[in-house]
């Protein structure tokens, strides 16, 4: 439980974390500590914008990166539920034009798993290339592809190419645009309605602008890149205040219950003896159960994680509109670890998504 006397001083420890490390006139952080399922913390630090001199607060949107993962697996969960995919199905069921040899040995648990061995996207692109790509080239570079980095199922490799084609699974299936899908299926249901996708030219509320540090640590603009426009592996865009909406929804098992999917759609990861991945989670098990859950996201101009813990109602969410920036996770957790147990390595598994 939460003491009375740590309760009354977590505050003022945590925005000085959050002073020292965001200063006030440049890129910022957001974040949300819930412990024993009352808010502790819940303000924004520095600016979303430098041009416009925005400050941030918990209504602020952020470019998720990788935590836009856990997302893109609801989707499928959903369709699942509706009886309208398996995850046992295979590639060669929603894409015939895939590479046989390749779609028939690949299935939905794996891409959700990251167990799938498909070849990294990223790694298929022209180094002088300008444009972004989006999802369904993605698929188009990779159905054509005559091998994977090892047997489906047999070992863990972070993909963001698995879930590029989660976002063309949902679109073979629903006939609907993956943004129509997750709106009017997710988004809308949970009441998180200032969060989307990023589309260019598409305008996004309360949108932080994304920054990067130079070598000589100013500051410049760094709000996309080629391969930020894929909307499968990152480019939800959500605030505090939706974030702990879909927490909420995830722990009621309001859509799925994701927990109880955990149980047999999951792969330990190598080198962790209590880390798994499982439907956009990095997390813990106690007793055979899903205990706590993690992610982080990186990308051109914004650094965010997550950790959820369940059965202690507890949250912690850190969203940074400046690149390469999880110190300031670690800071918070230094001062939550007096009175809280998180036995998950949230750098090693972090360090796995790069």
């Amino acid at each position: 439980m939460l003491h009375t006397v740590l309760a009354q001083k977590l505050p003022a420890a945590l925005d000085s974390v959050m002073h020292r490390n965001f200063p006030a006139d440049q890129p910022g952080g957001a974040l949300l500590v819930v412990i024993d399922g009352k808010i502790v913390y819940n303000r924004g630090v520095g600016l979303a914008n430098l041009e416009t001199k925005t400050p941030l607060s918990p209504e602020t949107n952020f470019r998720m990166a990788s935590v836009s993962k856990q997302f893109t697996a609801m989707c499928i969960l959903l369709l699942e539920k509706q009886k309208k995919l398996s995850l046992e199905d295979n590639l060669l069921k929603f894409f015939p034009d895939f590479n046989p040899n390749v779609g028939k040995t690949i299935k939905l648990r794996h891409l959700l798993t990251h167990t799938s061995g498909i070849l990294d996207y990223e790694s298929l692109l022209s180094s002088s290339r300008k444009e972004q790509i989006f999802d369904a080239e993605v698929l188009t570079l990779l159905q054509s592809q005559d091998s994977t980095y090892f047997e489906p199922g047999s070992r863990f490799r972070y993909s963001n190419s698995a879930f590029c084609l989660l976002t063309q699974v949902v679109e073979r299936v629903t006939k609907k645009p993956y943004l129509a899908f997750i709106t009017e299926s997710l988004f809308k249901p949970l009441g998180m309605n200032q969060t989307t996708l990023y589309e260019p030219k598409r305008p996004i509320p309360n949108r932080a602008m994304g920054y990067a540090r130079n070598q000589d640590q100013t500051i410049r603009f760094s709000d996309q890149s080629v391969t930020s426009g894929t909307k499968g592996d990152g480019c939800v865009y959500t605030s505090l205040a939706d974030y702990k909406k879909w927490s909420d929804a995830l722990t009621t098992g309001q859509l799925v219950d994701v927990g109880e999917k955990l149980k047999t759609i999951h792969h330990q990861i190598e080198g962790q003896p209590n880390g798994f991945y499982g439907l956009g989670w990095f997390f813990t098990q106690t007793n055979g159960e899903a205990s706590e859950f993690f992610h982080s996201g990186s990308t051109c101009g914004f650094s965010n994680c997550v950790v959820r813990i369940p059965q202690k109602k507890t949250l912690i969410v850190l969203f940074s509109n400046l690149a390469d920036n999880h110190r300031p996770f670690a800071d918070v957790l230094n001062v939550l670890k007096a009175d809280m147990e998180i036995s998950i390595d949230v750098w090693a598994l972090h360090n796995l998504t790069n």
